[in-house]
């Protein structure tokens, strides 16, 4: 049984979310997140690595200041997600369409210089891991049972295409992010990081 006192937050709240909650395929990189495998053929990851990991994400992620960093996803169930994450920490969020080119090409007017990228799938967020890969920054990645991890630097375990796990997975990531940092308190809201 997972000890409740050590957990970022309660585990009702990781239940209720579906954070655990897979896929029907596995990839040789994921299985070791894997606790079981349901009868419907879902697998369901561990809830004590996923709190291990969001934990040691938030700690990689306090490391920059939020001009540093951005987070980019193509995901539509993702975007009120990150969307809310970056206007709470001031971290630059892409929910929709990465501008190509912009972390590569110092020619470019809008081109960023940053230290570390986040992506909520390596699949369709896989342009701006390559971008990453050729600039040699580090690459967080949110992944589900059938993710690869090639390219990857951190791999974040999670039901990343549920919109409470994702809601409750940002909303986890940028208080403890506010925390770290030692940035001014702010009451974040569940809900304005997840929809029903």
């Amino acid at each position: 049984m997972v000890e409740q006192e050590k957990l970022l937050v309660p585990i009702d709240e990781y239940l209720k979310s579906g954070i655990h909650i897979g896929t029907k395929f596995k990839t040789n990189y994921m299985a070791q997140f894997i606790y079981k495998a349901r009868s419907d053929g879902l697998f369901v990851l561990n809830l004590q690595k996923i709190d291990e990991r969001i934990d040691i994400a938030a700690s990689m992620l306090a490391r920059y200041a939020p001009e540093e960093i951005i987070i980019a996803s193509r995901r539509e169930n993702s975007w009120k997600a990150v969307k809310a994450f970056g206007k709470a920490t001031g971290i630059r969020v892409f929910a929709g369409r990465y501008p190509p080119g912009i972390l590569t090409n110092p020619a470019l007017d809008r081109f960023i210089d940053i230290k570390l990228l986040m992506v909520t799938d390596t699949w369709p967020d896989r342009n701006v891991v390559k971008d990453a890969l050729v600039i040699g920054i580090p690459v967080i990645a949110l992944c589900d049972t059938n993710n690869q991890s090639n390219d990857i630097d951190f791999v974040m375990p999670c039901n990343n295409k549920g919109k409470k796990s994702l809601g409750l997975l940002f909303w986890i990531l940028a208080k403890e992010y506010i925390k770290r940092r030692g940035m001014p308190e702010q009451e974040l809201k569940i809900e304005d990081f997840t929809e029903e």
